[in-house]
């Protein structure tokens, strides 16, 4: 079982950046993707970015060129640096990992984006 816990939401304005964690404890992740979905209000949640165990990374179109995804696996932590955010951007942040047949979810972080 791993226990995920998000944090470095806040608001923000357009133009603006923020920088999520999220920190796997209970077992380690680093041999697994891990990925960062958000879901805005009266919306469906969906996938933003993903980092393979080999540090290959995956983004949703809508924030390529303005988001980066990372990890530290001595520190079992995955990050999002996100720059240029648009009030589109707007949503509650989730951290997640498949491992043992099951999907980890963290509990979200909100990010809001407005002037």
């Amino acid at each position: 079982q791993v226990q995920l816990v998000e944090s470095g939401g806040g608001l923000v304005q357009p133009g603006g950046s923020l920088r999520l964690s999220c920190a796997a404890s209970g077992s380690s992740v680093s041999f697994y993707a891990l990925s960062w979905y958000r879901q805005a209000p009266g919306k469906q949640r969906e996938l933003v970015a993903t980092i393979s165990r080999t540090q290959s990374t995956n983004y949703a179109d809508s924030v390529k060129g303005r988001f980066t995804i990372s990890r530290d696996n001595a520190k079992n932590t995955v990050h999002l640096q996100m720059n240029s955010l648009i009030p589109e951007d707007t949503a509650v942040y989730y951290c997640s990992v498949g491992l043992y047949g099951l999907r980890y979810w963290g509990q979200g972080t909100q990010v809001t984006v407005s002037s």
